[in-house]
């Protein structure tokens, strides 16, 4: 007979009145972790396996004990983005068995939410999904894996009471994640606003749509967020409803498409005369489904996220995290309009190349490195002058990033190979999940000869269930289904909704408005530089003007570069470099290794917190943020810190 173990330390979640501090033999030396709840859980076919689930501090840690040996890992809490308590579904007539379940004759059970009307009454168990995408690292940078761990609780005869207790380690983990105390037995969102999403369908090849629904809506759902969608009908139909709309309704703003979104649902908020308000409340985040993508791949590389194989993926863990950091901001400014810019500002060849590229956007990103080609092969030039204001920064860096300077907010990412404590050896092998009775429909993205479904090393532990007596333990007969498949996500328990395209744009007007934001500082831009800046006149290959580290994916252009150090790092390329040159710092800007190593007289990269330039002729292309502006004088500042922008941590 085996003792049924105690439901956690304490009947009730109240902050850390029950939780003990507790080392295990691989921890020691290290800080005692503070244990909220514990339990042990079983598999039904492993008599002599028991594992211990302990909920601290750090993460979940799950120990297995086998025939006298012991393994442990560590889920780190940072990995987790959300758990839910489900129920199971009843049974239908017909339900086949996988022809890998361990146990002959095992149906396929499915879960349901606690009142859909579809439970299955008889099964009193309550079903705990802990999700989580583990950081793997690797030599190419590392990549993230979905792990979703199933905690069945059926100790008792009534399923409120199970019920119970899978809602108290529900409420524990939500909070803990959520970085809040463990202080009430119910979890409640700090803010339980929708999200905000706003989505391009024309953006980069015009996947955005489906992007969304496979990639992005089942990480929400996951995460229980909340959100309203919305799809965008015409040009600028981003900015009118940022502009025109409450938009406080929201807790925050997701836009799905390339930069170009972002740049209209930013101007959208400084055409508010609320801007201030605006902007200090609402966060924008965005998942990236356009061409270039430079502020999701500068975000992702500033905090040392894996970005190259998921680029969708770790954009929407971004956004459920809930973090934000501090933006700078360049205010624009043209004879005719003012904007407010966070990525660039372009004349000459990256300008020419981003707009002609244009009629090349069905192929995706690939058009850039197609027009670079032509264009390099018909060269422009451009005559004009260029003023800055130098930024004060420490001479003594060099221009390129080294691989020893810290990134700005990287937390370190758990020490090695997927940031897992334990055992040597011992990891989480899938990206779906495991169970000794797996269901192996849900292997949809393995190859069927490489499934580890049917592995029972140590990837049993992911569904693991309560008992009070092995003896008398029920045999076990449910097997894996996704409560968070691409089918059933998108259209079941979250707020998402497609509105009618009348209903989405009410409220919008067309025209020109008023830019508020915060007032220039420069001179007018009918007036001459003053003294003190510097200038140069002559004629230019290209002038651009950056303040993130990549302008594309594959763009890595400015190296030292962070989202809010107050500094535009300004290129200016003259006439009279070679192609050679050209080619050389073309080939560069994948690995950002574009700058000469030696002083050059014709290419330079200056720190400034503000430029004009004043192109002669009237021929040419301006960009920013990648958008075609008028051709003529421009002049910009920068104003650090002035919005927020959605980060992982």
């Amino acid at each position: 007979m085996v003792d049924k173990p105690k439901m956690g330390l304490g009947e009730e979640i109240v902050g850390p009145r029950s939780p003990t501090s507790a080392k295990s033999g691989a921890d020691c030396g290290s800080p005692a972790h503070v244990v909220y709840l514990t339990e042990t859980f079983y598999i039904s076919s492993k008599k002599n396996t028991v594992f211990e689930v302990r909920l601290t501090d750090k993460g979940l840690s799950l120990k297995k004990q086998s025939n006298g040996s012991t393994k442990e890992q560590t889920i780190p809490l940072k990995d987790i983005i959300g758990c839910r308590c489900l129920r199971s579904k009843r049974k239908t007539k017909g339900s086949s068995a996988c022809a890998c379940t361990s146990i002959s004759g095992t149906a396929q059970l499915k879960v349901v939410e606690e009142n859909s009307g579809e439970q299955d009454e008889s099964d009193v168990s309550a079903y705990l999904y802990i999700y989580a995408y583990i950081l793997k690292r690797n030599r190419r940078g590392g990549f993230r894996e979905r792990t979703t761990i199933t905690l069945r609780f059926r100790s008792f005869d009534k399923y409120e009471d199970n019920n119970k207790e899978a809602q108290k380690w529900r409420a524990a983990v939500k909070y803990l994640v959520a970085g809040e105390s463990v202080v009430r037995p119910v979890y409640h969102a700090k803010d339980s606003r929708k999200m905000l999403v706003i989505l391009n369908p024309k953006s980069g090849s015009g996947k955005a749509r489906e992007m969304f629904q496979q990639r992005v809506a089942p990480v929400l759902a996951e995460a229980e967020i909340s959100y309203d969608l919305h799809i965008t009908k015409k040009p600028n139909w981003a900015r009118e409803f940022v502009r025109n709309r409450d938009i406080y309704l929201w807790r925050g703003i997701v836009v799905v498409g390339g930069d170009g979104i972002f740049y209209e649902a930013l101007n959208g908020l400084f055409e508010r005369e609320d801007w201030q308000t605006a902007v200090e409340e609402l966060a924008i985040g965005i998942i990236p489904c356009g061409s270039g993508n430079g502020l999701a791949k500068t975000i992702a590389y500033l905090y040392d996220e894996p970005f190259e194989t998921k680029p969708i993926l770790a954009s929407a863990l971004t956004v459920v995290k809930g973090k934000h950091s501090m933006l700078d901001i360049v205010r624009v400014e043209t004879r005719s309009h003012i904007m407010f810019s966070f990525l660039s500002v372009g004349w000459g060849l990256i300008s020419d190349i981003d707009i002609e590229s244009e009629r090349l956007r069905a192929i995706g990103g690939q058009r850039f490195t197609l027009w670079s080609v032509h264009r390099l092969i018909s060269l422009r030039t451009y005559q004009g002058k260029v003023s800055y204001i130098p930024a004060l920064v420490n001479p003594s860096h060099p221009y390129h990033r080294s691989n020893s300077l810290p990134r700005d907010g990287v937390g370190g990412g758990g020490g090695g190979h997927g940031g897992l404590g334990g055992a040597a050896g011992i990891g989480l092998k899938h990206s779906i999940s495991y169970n000794t009775t797996l269901d192996c429909q849900d292997c949809r993205t393995a190859d069927e000869e490489n499934c580890d479904a049917c592995d029972t090393n140590f990837s049993d532990v992911l569904s693991l269930e309560t008992g009070s007596n092995l003896e008398t333990f029920r045999p076990r007969i449910d097997s894996w289904y996704s409560a968070t498949s691409r089918k059933s996500t998108y259209f079941s328990t979250q707020d998402s909704i497609y509105e009618s395209d009348r209903a989405s744009n009410e409220g919008t007007t067309v025209g020109t408005n008023q830019m508020y934001g915060p007032p220039s500082r420069l001179p007018a831009l009918t007036a001459p530089v003053p003294d003190t800046w510097k200038s140069l006149a002559g004629e230019f290959v290209m002038v651009h003007a950056a303040y993130q580290t990549h302008l594309s994916t594959d763009c890595f252009f400015a190296p030292l570069s962070k989202l809010n150090d107050g500094i535009i790092w300004l290129l200016i390329i003259k006439a009279g470099a070679s192609r050679a040159q050209l080619l050389s710092f073309m080939l560069g800007l994948g690995t950002g290794t574009h700058m000469p190593t030696q002083e050059n007289e014709y290419i330079q990269m200056v720190p400034v917190t503000a430029f004009r330039i004043e192109p002669v002729g009237t021929t040419g292309h301006m960009t920013v943020d990648g958008e075609d502006v008028e051709y003529g004088p421009i002049q910009a500042e920068i104003f650090p810190s002035l919005a927020r922008v959605m980060v992982p941590k």
